[in-house]
């Protein structure tokens, strides 16, 4: 037995960087995953990588702008597997851009996947829990884990003039987390991570952007913002999965409306 046998997944989002990580990080500990990802290509090919993992699994090509294609997301998990115990709300969009450069639509665009999707992926998420009974004898009947950011708590130092949008929209992500926490408690706890620096294609993309906005050389957006980091090194997407992992839990099942900072120390408090 591993720490999640049997338990039931889904990721939006999980077609790469750090949906992917937790896909592949739940599977090993036994979890059966619905993969879903805006590339149907991406999600199947990870939904193989958890099926090698000895686990089974389905994919899911989802707009999560859509309340239909969640709805997909969830049916897929009752249908292959009985039910939905936790749904980890990842899929996310970022945009490098100075505040007065912000227009409506990057302000909408961005909004539209990290705010609305993240409502519409609970919201559907929550309607099946709430309509199964409890993961086990005192446990809550599912999770839902949304991927929020430090940049949605703090002033996310040098960045927050390149990222107004971006920070708003997680901002927001947090405080659906504490309006769902609040709404579906006892039967379902919500919680959100807040990762720093993840060394993923999204973070490279963030450098060419914030570097051509500068005037630097490519990389050095990169490597100046993680000299900050107090634990050395640049984060990982396995660390930020740890977290998922303990959330999943029964350890955490008494832990519900927190925002969890895992970015090395980056920020404190």
């Amino acid at each position: 037995m591993t720490l999640l046998t049997g338990m039931t997944a889904a990721i939006t989002g999980a077609g790469q960087g750090i949906g992917r990580t937790i896909a592949l990080r739940l599977a090993a500990q036994g979890a059966n995953v619905v993969v879903s990802d805006i590339d149907a290509t991406r999600a199947e090919a990870v939904a193989g990588e958890v099926r090698a993992l000895g686990v089974r699994s389905a994919s899911v090509r989802a707009d999560v702008t859509s309340a239909a294609d969640n709805a997909l997301i969830v049916d897929a998990a009752a249908d292959e597997f009985g039910r939905l115990d936790l749904m980890v709300c990842n899929a996310g969009v970022i945009q490098v851009k100075p505040f007065l450069d912000v227009t409506p639509d990057d302000w909408d665009a961005t909004f539209a996947v990290n705010v609305k999707g993240t409502m519409l992926s609970i919201q559907a998420a929550a309607r099946q829990m709430l309509s199964q009974g409890p993961m086990g004898e005192g446990r809550p009947n599912g999770k839902i884990v949304n991927m929020a950011s430090i940049a949605g708590r703090y002033a996310a130092g040098p960045m927050a003039p390149i990222i107004p949008h971006y920070r708003a929209s997680k901002a927001a992500v947090i405080s659906l987390t504490h309006s769902a926490s609040a709404t579906f408690a006892p039967h379902i706890t919500v919680n959100a991570i807040c990762p720093g620096l993840v060394d993923t294609d999204m973070w490279k993309r963030i450098d060419a952007e914030w570097s051509a906005v500068a005037g630097w050389e490519t990389g050095t957006a990169w490597k100046t913002r993680t000299a900050a980091v107090p634990l050395g090194r640049p984060q990982r997407s396995d660390d930020v999965a740890g977290v998922a992992e303990f959330l999943a839990s029964p350890a955490a099942d008494y832990m519900t409306g927190q925002s969890i900072n895992i970015d090395g120390g980056l920020t404190m408090g």
